[in-house]
């Protein structure tokens, strides 16, 4: 038991690096779920029209213009599904990032799970990027490279460290 006890207390970097991201992620969806519930009953044409003038944006230009008419096509029950899935999603990364931060073998499998979920999208995403009439992709292939190669990193560091992370899990 000394032994296990040893290795569980061995400071892992990349382990809180992965929880901080995992937490980070957690909060800012929380973030983003509470302004879409905040928002649901407001008119989000109006006030999409008014930030625009509050940033001194040109609303004329085509990504603003595109942008209104997709926000104008936002409805408050939409909103609500969308705060409402977001919130559950935000807690799968607040439920890993604890459960790695207790070191506990099923949050590793969960993160494993996650990251590995996202990975064949992502590679979709970036194969049909510039796939003619496709308007409703978003991001920028930088960012979707970088993310995909941090989710490919997750899921390769911690398969191949699961039993030094998680070793008080297992009974041997």
């Amino acid at each position: 038991m000394g032994t296990d006890t040893e290795l569980i207390k061995k400071p892992a970097p990349t382990l809180y690096a992965i929880i901080i991201i995992k937490l980070l992620k957690g909060l800012i969806f929380v973030a983003v779920a509470v302004a879409a519930y905040t928002l649901s009953d407001n008119d989000i044409p109006t006030d999409f029209q008014n930030l625009l003038h509050h940033l001194r944006l040109n609303p004329e230009r085509k990504f603003w213009a595109d942008l209104a008419r997709q926000v104008g096509q936002l409805t408050e029950t939409n909103l609500l599904w969308a705060a409402a899935g977001t919130l559950v999603y935000s807690l799968f990364s607040l439920v890993e990032a604890f459960g790695l931060m207790f070191r506990v073998s099923w949050a590793g499998w969960l993160a494993i799970g996650e990251a590995a979920f996202f990975i064949p999208i992502e590679i979709y995403e970036l194969v049909h990027r510039d796939a003619p009439r496709q308007p409703g992709r978003t991001g920028h292939p930088v960012t979707l490279v970088i993310i995909l190669i941090l989710n490919i990193f997750i899921v390769w560091y911690l398969f191949q460290n699961r039993r030094r992370l998680f070793r008080h899990q297992h009974h041997n």
